[in-house]
């Protein structure tokens, strides 16, 4: 995807094996079988994005790193496929000058640290929503055991966000919390054209069709449907396109109206 004259690939690290309980106990196992069409379940990439922007290399989300975890209702999580296609992109990780992460849950820092706490990307500057570190970091969210570690021995590559901000020329952090306390999408925008990385803000496009579907693990299940409204709105726009962590195949698209909206995936 190239917007303006910024350079965005999509990464995937992995998979979200995901059940259809994952949107809320009253979605069937029979719901949208485009979707589930393989035993019942969704394979959903770990999405990640490589932003190039000017002298700054930009990897938004940071994946689940080379772990799995089992969820319930028989989901997965499966990573440590990151690395790999940044090396196909030519960008090793002493090349990252900033990491954006749209939410603290696993599948979106487990690249941040390694074992022992110590940066993957060497190099980079870290921006996260500072109400996640206080949920997480300080707080009673889940965070496995050397990513807390990193976030409390590297405090000086923190850049905490409580308002929407410049990171980078052209990268936009924006605060949209529900899913998370300070869940933040990044807008990505060159002349008239602009990108929403959406995090999991919104995971699939069904919702679109499915307002009662939430994700298993919003913090604030109406905050974050209030939030996916104002996204929806906003990815109405001309020149607006946007894709999420979870999309099938990491594609984007845009919203167009007619009869009702319908999400349009882009060439």
């Amino acid at each position: 995807m190239r917007i303006g004259d910024i350079d965005l690939h999509p990464v995937a690290d992995g998979t979200f094996v995901a059940a259809p309980g994952y949107f809320g106990t009253h979605v069937g196992a029979d719901a949208h079988p485009e979707l589930f069409d393989r035993d019942g379940t969704a394979w959903l990439p770990i999405g990640c994005f490589l932003v190039r922007s000017g002298d700054r290399v930009v990897l938004v989300d940071a994946g689940m790193g080379p772990q799995a975890e089992d969820l319930p209702l028989g989901m997965r999580l499966l990573g440590g496929q990151l690395l790999t296609g940044l090396r196909a992109l030519g960008v090793t990780t002493a090349d990252i000058t900033d990491v954006i992460c749209t939410h603290l849950h696993t599948d979106h820092v487990g690249w941040l640290f390694d074992l022992a706490g110590t940066p993957v990307f060497p190099r980079a500057t870290i921006w996260f929503g500072a109400g996640d570190h206080a949920h997480f970091v300080d707080g009673s969210g889940h965070m496995v055991p050397h990513i807390r570690k990193g976030f409390l021995q590297h405090t000086s590559r923190l850049r905490p966000i409580d308002h929407n901000r410049a990171v980078a020329p052209g990268i936009t952090a924006q605060l949209t919390p529900g899913h998370t306390p300070g869940h933040l999408c990044v807008v990505v925008s060159s002349g008239q054209e602009r990108a929403l990385l959406l995090g999991d803000a919104v995971t699939c496009p069904v919702q679109l069709d499915e307002p009662t579907w939430h994700s298993l693990a919003d913090v604030d299940t109406a905050l974050a449907d209030r939030t996916r409204e104002l996204l929806w709105r906003e990815l109405e726009q001309p020149g607006v396109v946007g894709v999420g962590a979870h999309f099938p195949e990491l594609r984007f698209g845009r919203l167009l109206r007619g009869n009702g909206r319908q999400w349009h995936i882009t060439p």
